[in-house]
């Protein structure tokens, strides 16, 4: 096992997460993945000029030596002449500048008196233009973590990049629905101690991102790169990764890859990496640096205005969900799901005041669960209606507990039901029913007899009464 303290492990992160609004230049929507057909195809080179500091960027200058070309497609439908570069963007787009500023609060951060547009160079073929917009919204904040506080140097608000889906040894071809996208990226400083602490922030970004909406979900729409440096060895920013699980994996493989060539007297270079399928790594350019920024002329300066910065600022995600677990006593598991599903737990029980806070979560979120391991179900098709009925009939006492399941079932195959199916046996009855199971199966065990029980009695009698009359008779 790696120590990581005497390797002299240094460990940033910056994670990158697509916002649900239009484009951020433009009115476009963001479709990202638009399925109509790409109408528009134009051609174009792109070449490496200087930065602010009065050099070409070495990443810059190494995608340039590629000599490709590259090829963008795209729909009228979510590009427009402003992705193509053939008109100035407009101004910036005021919702994602509002998401910006609440998530840099929530990060504890300063935000900035005002917004200067930068231009990043990119020559990689992934934006039109040969560089990408970004904005600096906040600086030298931070996140509470297990380990102490991860300073959160910068915030910044900047376009996606086009999305490559073709490639050759002459040229690339990108798709233009993502490009322009608003992005937002946060990035740690390198004080992240081992892989898992590295995890651990960007559970806790990404929760707090949830936490204030509007942020795009699924594959793809939240991304994370992680630096990582070893004493004697180059400092390695990786891309790429999809999911948080696979971090620590990814991260112990590139330094177990740094000392083997450290071992082998290696001189290494700091570089950008891909994270690959296997947890390996491979080469994908220099780093850059500083020379390859300058300003945007084309957008002016923004002032943050006072209502941005005094707005009532969201509840986060994890608070809701303590407030859940203390105040009706259910487990954080069930909490955490609520929250994730946009479940309004409360609403359930303020509705059901008769029953147990523990059994409405139990039958919204255990529920369906179960009936999709055991029917393969399709349960996001349960409505909150479906559900406030089955609480609504055992409230009433017009069904017993077992038959929620079977109830909600039917619903799911579109199958007609009666409540007269469910009508609750008595214990006479139940225990007539026992005692001729348990002469027609002599010498069965009580886990066998329970079966047998239960089948005969499915949807009308709780298992626990079951339960207690055949170990009653049986004693």
């Amino acid at each position: 096992m790696l120590n990581y303290k005497d390797l002299g492990f240094k460990a940033g992160l910056e994670v990158h997460q697509q916002l649900d609004t239009k484009k951020l230049f433009c009115d476009c929507p963001s479709l990202v993945n638009d399925p109509n057909k790409a109408s528009i195809r134009i051609k174009r080179y792109l070449r490496a000029v200087v930065g602010e500091t009065g050099e070409i960027d070495i990443a810059a200058r190494h995608e340039e030596a590629k000599k490709k070309y590259y090829v963008y497609e795209a729909a009228p439908t979510s590009s427009c002449l402003i992705e193509i570069d053939e008109e100035p963007p407009k101004t910036i787009n005021q919702k994602a500048l509002e998401i910006a500023v609440n998530v840099a609060r929530l990060l504890h951060m300063s935000i900035v008196d005002e917004i200067q547009v930068m231009r990043k160079i990119v020559i990689d073929g992934s934006n039109t233009t040969g560089f990408q917009r970004t904005a600096l919204i906040g600086r030298n904040g931070y996140v509470e973590t297990a380990k102490g506080n991860v300073a959160i140097p910068t915030l910044l608000l900047e376009e996606e990049a086009a999305k490559k889906i073709d490639q050759n040894e002459e040229s690339v071809t990108y798709r233009l629905d993502r490009l322009g996208v608003a992005l937002l990226e946060i990035s740690t400083d390198a004080s992240l101690q081992d892989p898992e602490h590295v995890k651990e922030a960007a559970s806790i970004i990404g929760m707090m991102l949830r936490s204030v909406g509007s942020m795009k979900r699924g594959i793809g729409s939240i991304r994370q790169d992680v630096n990582v440096s070893i004493k004697g060895g180059a400092r390695t920013e990786i891309k790429g990764f999809q999911e948080l699980k696979s971090i620590p994996r990814v991260i112990e493989q590139e330094i177990q890859r740094q000392l083997n060539e450290i071992k082998q007297g290696k001189t290494l270079k700091n570089e950008v990496r891909k994270a690959e399928p296997g947890f390996t790594t491979s080469f994908l350019r220099p780093l850059p640096g500083a020379a390859r920024l300058y300003p945007e002329t084309d957008v002016v300066p923004i002032k943050i205005p006072e209502s941005m910065l005094e707005a009532k600022l969201p509840n986060l995600l994890s608070d809701e969900i303590k407030q859940l677990q203390e105040t009706y006593r259910i487990p954080k598991e069930f909490a955490e799901e609520a929250v994730k599903r946009k479940i309004s737990l409360p609403s359930y029980f303020k509705e059901f005041k008769s029953l147990e806070p523990l059994f409405i979560a139990n039958t919204l979120i255990a529920t369906p669960k179960e009936i999709k391991s055991r029917f393969g179900l399709d349960t996001k098709k349960l409505t909150h209606a479906d559900f406030k009925e089955v609480l609504n009939f055992y409230e009433k006492k017009q069904i017993p507990k077992e038959a929620i399941i079977d109830i909600l079932t039917k619903k799911l195959r579109n199958e007609k039901y009666s409540l007269t199916e469910f009508k609750t046996v008595s214990d006479a009855e139940i225990e007539k029913a026992i005692k001729l199971i348990i002469d027609e199966n002599k010498g069965a065990s009580l886990g066998a007899l329970m079966g047998i029980a239960m089948k005969r009695f499915r949807g009308k009698v709780e298992g626990k009464k079951v339960s207690e009359i055949l170990q009653k008779l049986l004693n």
